[in-house]
């Protein structure tokens, strides 16, 4: 054999092994092509999957109490294989996390050009708890054929802690939080293409705070364009507070460091982790629930949050809404119930408000036993009239919203608390839905089936349901979702009209 076909043998094996070698680790690794540079993720589940890929500088240094602001472009291939840092979090005295949180998690089928419909998940906890990749997006995306994404948003005082008033330049500072999600909503308009998915298919999706945070996101003229579809769990805007409460929840957060009113710039330097140990505590026991929220700042919101859903600016979207039958057993025991709950409970989860929630619970254990009125009258007065009250006003406006009351438990009582839904929402295998439970599996069926129908479609219509009416002032349709699943009429809906729009007030 010459020397020449020698050479021209190795030459052509050497390139072989080099396509070989490319399209292994194309299938193992799958490399995309963002607006700021090249990004890595990870085959899982036969779906391609990026973790902690960062949609907004790290908002540290200068940069804290800031809006967030974008990232800078990368030259090498960045790898996002893992996730990224949960944004920095007090529980049980311990801080986790750090204040460099901005990231996202996308799962895609397949990086291609057939424009998915893409869900965009916002965690819950509080707005002081929690992480995108609490939830799995596989749930979505593996079976599903949706593009989903889970985020990571500023919390607590780094994320809602408001500052206008010390400097300006901080003048958004108490929706920092909402900007966060504002921020990765840019990312995903400008990028999902590349991932498969198409930016003019989007939901963006939460529970609990998750759902006050985009409920926010919708009355903010900041995100227009940016979404089309909307899912709220058993939360609205109700988290919006004035400046006035804001304030003074920032002077209790400096009480608590030792410091006074004036000293809050010292926030702007002082370690992340005392600032969050010193948060720990002020958010403590069952106030924390309701403690840290968005401003009407005039700038990030700049109106009453029912004045601009109810006028001509609001987006265009379609929503899907509702609550679960005893949201607030989650939070409070019978045995707390029983002592002193004005002080105890309504004081620090309402403030100003506490004393409006009282009387209706006065009125209600008249016919009701102490703790059944308890967890009625708070999971109305937390949660169920703000879902109705802003389904109203999207109604009034044209707005197409379809509501939801889930009911479904295999306990004896107070079963469909806070945050039951999930499960079935999510469908997840990873979840506890598993065995032989038959009404179990047949609810996560109908459920998941109907999120993902309205995801995909706008509508969230399956033949595993019962036929889900649009929801109208008038006739008060809702799907009830429970060992049979079946829409009701209701024939009314609580509304305190006293009760503002904000949960948490304090202005004293």
């Amino acid at each position: 054999m010459s020397s020449a076909i020698i050479k021209s043998f190795f030459a052509f094996l050497f390139a072989s092994i080099i396509v070989n070698n490319t399209v292994n680790a194309q299938a193992t690794d799958p490399v995309v092509k963002t607006n700021k540079g090249y990004i890595r993720g990870v085959i899982e589940n036969d779906i391609a999957v990026f973790k902690g890929v960062p949609y907004a500088a790290a908002p540290v240094g200068a940069l804290r109490f800031m809006p967030a602001a974008e990232h800078t472009v990368w030259t090498d291939t960045l790898s996002t294989q893992n996730f990224g840092s949960i944004a920095t979090q007090a529980s049980c005295s311990k801080v986790s996390g750090t204040e460099d949180c901005l990231s996202l998690n996308l799962y895609t089928p397949k990086a291609d050009n057939h424009k998915r419909a893409v869900m965009v998940w916002v965690h819950g906890g509080s707005m002081t708890n929690g992480a995108g990749k609490g939830n799995d997006g596989h749930a979505f995306a593996d079976r599903d054929d949706i593009v989903a994404v889970t985020i990571n948003y500023r919390l607590g005082a780094f994320g809602f802690l408001y500052m206008g008033d010390v400097d300006k330049r901080y003048a958004a500072s108490g929706n920092n939080g909402l900007l966060d999600c504002v921020m990765a909503l840019k990312w995903i308009k400008q990028n999902i293409a590349a991932f498969g998915g198409d930016p003019e298919r989007v939901t963006i999706m939460g529970e609990s705070a998750g759902a006050k945070l985009i409920s926010a996101v919708l009355v903010s003229p900041a995100s227009k364009g940016l979404f089309q579809q909307y899912i709220a769990e058993s939360g609205s805007v109700q988290c919006i507070r004035d400046t006035v409460t804001a304030k003074n929840e920032r002077t209790m957060i400096l009480k608590q460091m030792g410091l006074g009113p004036n000293d809050a710039r010292k926030l702007l330097t002082l370690p992340a982790d005392s600032i969050m140990k010193i948060q720990g505590i002020v958010c403590a026991g069952i106030g924390g629930n309701s403690f840290f929220g968005p401003v009407y700042d005039g700038v990030v919101i700049k109106e009453d949050a029912y004045h601009y859903a109810s006028g001509k600016d609001i987006p265009r979207i379609k929503a899907l809404i509702g609550t679960n039958q005893y949201e607030a057993a989650l939070f409070v025991s019978q045995q707390a119930w029983q002592n002193h709950p004005d002080t105890t409970i309504l004081k620090p989860l309402f403030k100003d408000n506490e004393p409006l929630v009282y009387k209706t619970y006065l009125q209600q254990v008249k016919t009701l036993a102490p703790y059944a009125a308890a967890v009625n009258v708070l999971t109305q007065y937390m949660y169920q009239m703000h879902s109705y009250r802003f389904a109203k006003i999207l109604v009034n406006n044209g707005i197409p919203v379809w509501m939801y009351h889930f009911e479904y438990s295999d306990a004896k009582e107070y079963g469909a608390r806070h945050a039951a839904e999930l499960q079935y929402v999510w469908n997840d295998h990873n979840m506890s839905i598993t065995g032989t439970d038959a009404v179990k599996k047949q609810l996560a069926i109908g459920i998941h089936g109907a999120w993902v129908a309205f995801i995909k479609t706008g509508n969230p219509n399956v033949t595993t349901l019962p036929q889900w009416p649009l929801y109208k002032n008038d006739t008060r349709q809702v799907m009830t979702f429970d060992t049979v699943s079946k829409v009701n009429s209701l024939k009314e809906v609580f509304d305190d009209k006293a009760f503002p729009s904000a949960v948490f007030v304090m202005k004293k």
